[in-house]
C-alpha cells in the first residue's frame, strides 16, 4: 500500500513534467510562514506545528517546519525539517509541488530520549478552488522510524490577501492528525 501512494505522487510528478509547456504560474504565493494546532488520534497527542516557505524563483523553494508534541503517556516529540522543494505549474489555478526535507525526530520521557533521522517525500497539487479558497492535496512518505506514507487533505479560506487560516486532515497508516492553523504571507 505505501508503495503504490508513493508511485501514484511520482506518476503525478510526471505528467506534471510532461504537461508543463510553459503553462501560466497559478496565482499563489509560496512565501509564507504558518503556526497550526496538531491534534493527533493516538494516546491523545497534541501540540503546535511552525511551518515556513520561500520562493527562491525559477520554480524552486526551500521549506522547514519544527513540530512539538506532548501525548497523554507523558512522552515528548520534537520534530524538525529542513528542505526543498520544486513547483510544476499546472493551470492558472492550480499547481502541483513536490518537496524532499531532511527530518530528525526527538521522541522522549523524562527516563529516556530517541534520536532517528530520515527523508520525507511530498507531491501534491494546490490551487484556488474559488478566489479566496485555496485547496491543497499531498501524498506524503516519511523514512523516520517503521516509514508511513500517508495523505494529507486541506483548504484555507483567505481573510486577506496576506493571511489565510484553515484546517488539514492526515490520513496515516497508523495515525490520523487533524491541524488548525494561519497563514501569515509575507510576499
Amino acid at each position: 500500500m505505501k508503495y503504490s501512494i508513493l508511485v501514484v505522487g511520482l506518476l503525478l510528478c510526471g505528467s506534471a513534467v510532461a504537461q508543463y509547456s510553459g503553462q501560466p504560474k497559478a496565482d499563489l504565493s509560496y512565501d509564507y510562514l504558518e503556526l497550526r494546532f496538531v491534534d493527533v488520534d493516538t494516546n491523545g497527542g497534541d501540540g503546535f506545528r511552525f511551518n515556513g516557505s520561500y520562493d527562491l524563483g525559477n520554480n524552486w523553494l526551500i521549506v522547514g517546519g519544527l513540530t512539538s508534541l506532548d501525548f497523554n503517556n507523558n512522552v515528548d516529540v520534537t520534530v524538525f525539517e529542513v528542505g526543498a522543494g520544486y513547483i510544476w505549474n499546472y493551470s492558472e489555478d492550480f499547481d502541483l509541488v513536490s518537496t524532499l526535507r531532511y527530518m530528525n525526530a526527538d521522541v522522549g520521557n523524562s527516563a529516556i530520549s530517541i534520536d532517528d533521522d530520515g527523508l520525507a517525500f511530498s507531491a501534491g497539487i494546490r490551487g484556488m478552488l474559488a478566489p479566496r479558497f485555496e485547496i491543497r492535496g499531498n501524498i506524503h512518505h516519511v523514512t523516520i522510524g517503521n516509514s508511513d506514507s500517508y495523505l494529507e487533505l486541506a483548504g484555507d479560506y483567505y481573510f486577506a490577501p496576506q493571511f489565510a487560516a484553515g484546517i488539514s486532515l492526515e490520513f496515516a497508516g497508523d495515525d490520523d492528525v487533524v491541524t488548525v492553523g494561519g497563514r501569515w504571507f509575507f510576499k
